[in-house]
């Protein structure tokens, strides 16, 4: 219950101090290999360090890539989209939901390696986040994927592996879920 009370408080220290840093690279490494990525404090801060507050803790540690999109799991949408979505963990471990950083308001689209906090409502991103496999500008605000039209908070972009992002997405899936989830060793910030 403190750690979800506390998290406003460091979640603004910390997008204050992270917020001269023009980008912060991190090593996703998974079970099926490494994921470099780097992520953009200056353009999203609040969720920057809603990611950071997870990877500091480890929470993501021991969680998985679990869902995919795919053309032919997407087949029967009429917005279809490819990504692949990891971070799950037990609600004990989760921070309250933040509030969102649309693309129109940080300016990061939703092209091929973006990260991005997965969501149901707006301001309800916790610790799930997709990579996205392809361009997906109808993830960005104002795209049709979510009828409420505010897209979803893009926040960095994957700058080595998208051969593994690509591996994970061929995995065999039901309904978009995989049949083996794909284990995140760590995440760490990489000095």
């Amino acid at each position: 219950m403190i750690k979800k009370l506390l998290l406003p408080i460091i979640l603004f220290v910390y997008a204050i101090a992270t917020y001269a840093q023009s980008e912060i690279k991190c090593e996703i490494n998974t079970a099926s290999g490494m994921i470099l990525i780097e992520l953009y404090p200056e353009k999203a801060p609040k969720t920057v360090a809603n990611f950071l507050n997870y990877v500091r803790n480890k929470d993501y540690d021991g969680s998985t890539f679990f869902r995919v999109c795919t053309p032919e799991n997407e087949a029967e949408r009429e917005v279809q989209i490819q990504v692949i979505q990891g971070g799950d963990m037990a609600e004990e471990k989760l921070f309250l939901p933040i509030q969102i950083e649309t693309t129109k308001q940080t300016g990061l689209k939703h092209l091929r390696g973006a990260i991005s906090m997965a969501r149901g409502e707006p301001n309800s991103a916790q610790s799930s986040f997709f990579i996205c496999v392809t361009d997906e500008p109808e993830l960005d605000f104002g795209g049709e994927r979510n009828p409420d039209g505010f897209g979803f908070a893009a926040f960095g972009q994957v700058t080595e592996g998208m051969d593994i992002v690509e591996k994970i997405q061929q995995g065999e899936n039901e309904q978009q879920m995989l049949v083996h989830p794909v284990r995140i060793e760590s995440i760490r910030i990489i000095e």
